[in-house]
């Protein structure tokens, strides 16, 4: 029969010794801690630490930002594409969550209309990011596929997840159905604004005049969505804010989490993570090349699905969560609201970039995918306006979702490959 000793359980140290031996090490002999102590040379770098402890321990997936490093090092000194593509990848994901984090802290503080704004414009920070950076290395289909699945990822995958996960645990959930109705005709206006350039596109002759025509039509229609977002964060967050009162009283729900960051301190991580995903997001794109050539999947498969998915990880869990929760209000704004900023806000402001940087960036997408897209949102668009759903409406999604994916997947690039090859990843030839 195992004895009790001092050392505990077997000469083990028992739980409550380990807790006051990691007390010790970080409190003064009065049980002050480290971080509160008079001395402000004691204090800031316990203080520092103590918060970063603090902010790491908010979401399971900061377990994988020891790949921050590891994709860094892996483009400085620049080991196979495929490493440092997954490498990379992986590290972005937990970037993308520690944004969004410190985004929300930002804007307790600053009020609700520009809190608002704030979650607005670095909502999908990590898509811009990698965007901007393809943009510059002028690979416009990059840009193109991942905008155009950032917003299938959210109103197929994520909005399909959500009814899904909430139909398992209730037959039927129901949502504010005349903002969902809003966003059904801002989502039919961006849909639009793909559908009419390619239309143009297709009855003009082929010559140059055509490539410059398509050029005027894609800055005009960027200029007039992005006057179009702005009247629709007025209409949010001002003149018609007591429509999505449901979404934001279902976010306060069972109280208020305690602020962690105060501005500055919000700022800073801000600062910092949009530094390390730019780093990550130029090993990134850098290495698509290789792996497009090596694999023989297309430019357009990369950023349709797989860096939406990097980019949108975060969003995707809380919107899943909030599902599960019945606050279905909150759920279809984190997903279609996201997608609405991606359509009339990032992809018209990336045109307008790309004018300035003297790059092609056009609204000009190819024609399959300015059919999937409008199939998509026709699909979404009946599914939401009854202000109800259940789990058979999300396996719809998620079925159209697949459907689409399964299509880039074996849809070469124009000046590509017509076959497809995994497994040459990661053998010696071609």
């Amino acid at each position: 029969m195992p004895t009790q000793d001092d050392g505990g359980l077997n000469g083990r140290a028992d739980a409550n010794e380990r807790t006051g031996l990691l007390s010790r090490i970080t409190t003064t002999d009065s049980g002050t801690p480290y971080y509160k102590h008079e001395n402000k040379a004691i204090r800031y770098p316990f203080l520092v630490l103590h918060i970063t402890w603090e902010v790491l321990k908010t979401n399971y997936v900061n377990v994988a930002l020891v790949f921050v490093p590891i994709g860094i090092l892996a483009g400085l000194l620049n080991w196979n594409p495929v490493l440092q593509f997954v490498f990379n990848f992986i590290a972005i994901i937990p970037l993308a969550s520690l944004l969004a984090f410190a985004t929300e802290e930002l804007a307790v503080p600053l009020g609700q209309t520009v809190g608002g704004l704030l979650n607005a414009t670095f909502g999908n920070a990590v898509e811009l990011i990698v965007s901007i950076i393809a943009l510059q290395k002028n690979e416009i289909r990059i840009v193109q596929a991942s905008m155009l699945g950032s917003i299938l990822s959210n109103i197929l995958l994520v909005l399909g997840c959500c009814f899904f996960a909430g139909g398992l645990r209730y037959k039927e959930q129901s949502f504010n159905s005349t903002v969902a109705s809003t966003m059904s005709s801002l989502m039919t206006v961006a849909t639009s604004s793909l559908i009419i350039p390619a239309t143009l596109y297709a009855v003009m002759s082929d010559d140059k005049s055509q490539d410059d025509n398509i050029m005027i039509l894609s800055r005009g229609t960027a200029i007039i969505l992005l006057i179009i977002y702005v009247a629709y964060l007025y209409f949010q967050l001002k003149s018609h804010a007591d429509l999505f009162e449901d979404a934001e009283a279902a976010a306060g729900e069972g109280g208020e989490e305690p602020e962690l960051l105060g501005p500055w301190a919000a700022g800073v991580v801000l600062v910092i993570v949009t530094l390390l995903v730019a780093v990550c997001a130029e090993y990134l794109v850098g290495s698509i090349d290789a792996i497009v050539e090596k694999a023989h999947i297309s430019k357009t498969f990369i950023g349709l699905i797989l860096i939406p998915i990097v980019g949108n990880a975060a969003e995707h869990v809380t919107a899943v969560i909030v599902a599960w929760k019945n606050k279905m209000d909150l759920a279809i704004g984190v997903a279609i609201g996201s997608s609405l900023q991606i359509a009339i806000f990032v992809t018209p402001f990336l045109v307008i970039l790309g004018w300035a940087m003297g790059k092609d960036m056009t609204l000009h997408f190819e024609t399959f995918e300015t059919v999937a897209f409008f199939l998509a949102s026709f699909v979404v668009i009946l599914l939401i306006q009854d202000g109800k759903s259940n789990y058979l409406e999300g396996l719809l999604c998620l079925g159209m979702y697949t459907i689409i994916g399964l299509a880039f997947y074996v849809l070469p690039d124009k000046h590509g490959d017509s076959g497809i090859g995994l497994g040459s990843l990661f053998s010696g030839h071609n």
